[in-house]
């Protein structure tokens, strides 16, 4: 086997990875000196001195050309170095070479594969292989190896089985005896000692600081040294395609869990269940003390459930091992009865993937599957996963049923919230200055499946959309007084066209907000809520309503009330999930039937179909509420004319074709004006008047005759008919005497 040299230098490493691409040669001359060393490679022509070669060893390349090298003085001393052709400048560039040049055919860097080497200056040999994991960002593409430090390093080495993983670093990270001369010494701290004895050697061509990202110490911040330690793993390869169906029987909120699972198990081959840590849940292995085998049996196993269900895990550490074995266990590999404990403890995801035993099966209230699992995205690698593997592993089946992802709450500006920024946000700030309930409502108006932003501007916006359902409620609540359902409640065929119109809206509240509940999209409940108090109640019903609230006593009014207490009953049955103070103080003071509970959370859910309207009927409000809007234009450029003030000053002549005049005259006319707003309403057969979005509508408007009533405020010609009220039009002064 051909031998050769390179200039590579830590005692830990075991090869140097190369790339699979061309070498060629190059000739500077300049500074660097080498060692007495001779490369012997039959496809290359070298003019060799007793200067030697070596192989720049900096940082890794991708698949290209690799040059060799040759560095010297003078023509008659030549000294050979062997660099990625792509990286010739940088390296050389990085030890301020300036003159060199090319020469020589390019060799593949593949036929260098598994030849021998000599270590620069200690006595240990090592082998050339080829890695993907070497780039062309930087360096010479010639890297050093240790396959017991490092994920590509193990990775490429499992590749060679010749190369054995050793590990020269001990748990507190000193180098241990396996690094020579170098044991005794921090991983760290040994790296100033390395340099200063390569540079000694003549081995150092150059020396270039970089920064660049390096995993840390969550807790001390200090940088993390690898170490390639025996662990216990969970083959997942060998039960993957039970987890894929495991997976599709679940339903999945939002609907890409799914992919996104089924994705991660994809590329997951081994699990790794074990940590080296001085807490947690331990380990339930034994090894035997003269071979070091370890020893597990449904015995062991068994006596160790059992001391643990007794007296919980901590029982590991209080007891020998001998004193936790069951006596008569010996070892299978060489026949001894002598034991030593693991010191390892359980993955800590281990531990909560395990959940569905310890708890669902333990405790009798409960059942598995669970009905949902609900955490942050980041535990699609973490709870849901763990929890998935272990059920599949052990039963065959989902431990959920359902999983529910959610993101995280962030800033105003969408930024992590930390103390040290001083952007969080103090929940008990916001319930000192709206009540929990605003809260709650911020939570239900978010899009929980992203970020969720918070902050005082935020919650103040939501205060006001918190004001408009509260103040629906207030506002009904307050129409109610002296109303008793048990016996003011009228019969439907005496309700007002506009009473069934606000019924068959809360109908499609309910089919709205129970889907969005079913699937606990809160979000829709939400703004279904919200449009429904401010547009279909504030902005229409109840301010159409007023009048009949207000100025009668009849059954209309009745009607009115009716409808609208059935619509809080509802309406509070729906917010109390989300807004439970305030649903039961509404609940409090709405007047009770015999049935119902004392408090609202006790309640069913309204169902969808009581109210439900057909579509003749729906399509025939949507085109009643069209002729109000365009009605309300006329009015306001009436009232920005100065014809009128408050819209009950004004008169509406209506001009219709044949099937819009069918449709207004199907609404008696006082209903009709009271839907307007308006004093008086006429329809007129024919064109006239402003022309509309509306076809076959025009629409005029001129301030109403007569008198205006003092109570009702509309203008009518029967002002002062009654004698003791003069200022009242016939209908308030019947109302008034009662």
């Amino acid at each position: 086997m051909t031998q050769i040299n390179f200039d590579f230098g830590h005692p830990s490493a075991d090869g140097v990875a190369v790339l699979a691409g061309e070498l060629v040669h190059v000739v500077p001359t300049g500074r660097f000196r080498v060692g007495k060393r001779i490369v012997v490679r039959d496809s290359f022509d070298v003019r060799l001195s007793e200067t030697g070669t070596a192989t720049v060893d900096v940082t890794p390349t991708d698949n290209t050309f690799a040059y060799e090298v040759t560095v010297g003085e003078s023509p008659d001393a030549w000294r050979f170095v062997r660099c990625v052709h792509d990286l010739v400048k940088s390296v050389m560039d990085a030890c301020h070479i300036t003159e060199y040049e090319v020469v020589g055919e390019p060799v593949s860097g593949a036929e260098f594969e598994l030849m021998r080497y000599n270590h620069v200056y200690l006595p240990k040999e090592g082998w050339v292989i080829l890695g993907d994991h070497v780039t062309l960002e930087s360096g010479s593409g010639c890297v050093h190896t240790a396959g017991g430090h490092g994920v590509d390093d193990f990775n490429v080495c499992q590749k060679y089985p010749q190369i054995p993983i050793t590990v020269p670093v001990d748990d507190g990270g000193y180098l241990t005896e396996q690094a020579g001369k170098y044991a005794g010494q921090r991983v760290w701290a040994s790296n100033k000692t390395i340099l200063a004895d390569l540079t000694a050697a003549g081995a150092v061509m150059g020396q270039l600081h970089i920064k660049h990202q390096y995993p840390h110490c969550w807790r001390c911040h200090n940088p993390i040294i690898f170490r390639a330690t025996e662990q216990w793993f969970c083959s997942i390869a060998k039960f993957r395609e039970d987890v894929y169906k495991a997976i599709d029987t679940v339903t999945w909120m939002p609907d890409w869990g799914h992919d996104r699972m089924h994705g991660m198990v994809r590329d997951r081959n081994d699990w790794c269940i074990s940590r080296q840590r001085t807490w947690g849940v331990p380990i339930p292995a034994f090894y035997c003390k003269k071979c070091g085998a370890y020893h597990i049996t449904d015995a062991t196993i068994k006596a160790v459930s059992d001391l643990f269900r007794k007296e919980g895990s901590d029982a590991w550490y209080k007891y020998d091992a001998e004193q936790i074995i069951p006596a008569g266990e010996v070892c299978e590999k060489c026949g001894a009865s002598e034991w030593t404990k693991d010191t390892d403890i359980m993955d800590v995801w281990f531990d909560s993937g395990s959940t569905h035993a310890a708890v669902l099966e333990e405790r009798p209230e409960l059942r598995f599957p669970a009905d949902m699992y609900m955490e942050g995205g980041d535990q699609f690698r973490g709870w849901f996963q763990s929890s998935l593997l272990t059920s599949v592993a052990s039963k065959g089946c989902a431990p959920y049923k359902s999983v529910l992802c959610h993101g995280w709450v962030v800033d105003e500006q969408g930024k992590q919230m930390h103390k040290s920024a001083g952007n969080g946000v103090e929940p008990s700030e916001i319930i000192k200055d709206y009540g929990a309930d605003i809260i709650r409502l911020w939570v239900a108006s978010s899009d929980y499946t992203v970020d969720v932003r918070a902050g005082k501007n935020i919650f103040k916006q939501l205060s006001e959309a918190y004001r408009k359902i509260r103040n629906t409620a207030r506002f009904i609540l307050g129409n109610l007084d002296g109303f008793d359902p048990n016996t003011d409640c009228v019969a439907d065929d005496q309700l007002q066209d506009i009473d069934r119109w606000a019924l068959a809206a809360l109908d499609d509240l309910i089919v709205n907000t129970n889907a969005g509940y079913a699937v606990y999209d809160f979000n829709k409940v939400y703004h279904a809520v919200y449009n429904f108090c401010v547009v279909a109640m504030s902005n229409f019903y109840l301010d159409v309503t007023k009048d009949r609230l207000y100025c009668t006593n009849g059954t209309g009014r009745k009607a009115a009330q009716t409808a609208m207490y059935k619509i809080l009953v509802a309406l509070d049955k729906i917010i109390a999930p989300i807004l439970c103070f305030t649903s039961q103080e509404i609940w409090d003071f709405l007047p009770k039937t015999e049935a119902m509970n004392k408090y609202v959370v006790f309640e069913d859910m309204p169902k969808a179909g009581q109210y439900a309207a057909d579509d003749a009927f729906k399509a025939k409000w949507a085109q009643l509420i069209a002729v109000r809007d365009e009605v309300k234009k006329v009015l306001e450029q009436a009232r920005a004319d100065k014809q009128i003030g408050a819209s009950l000053e004004a008169s509406v002549t209506l001009y219709c074709n044949d099937a819009v005049y069918d449709l207004l005259n199907s609404i008696p006319m006082d209903e009709l004006a009271d839907l307007m707003i308006v004093s008086h309403v006429e329809l007129v057969k024919g064109e006239g008047g402003a022309a509309s979005a509306v076809e076959g509508l025009g629409v005029a408007a001129a301030h109403a005759t007569g008198d205006k009533c003092e109570r009702c405020w509309k203008y009518s010609a029967d002002i002062g008919t009654h004698a003791a009220h003069p200022t009242l039009c016939a209908r308030c002064a019947a109302v008034v005497e009662g």
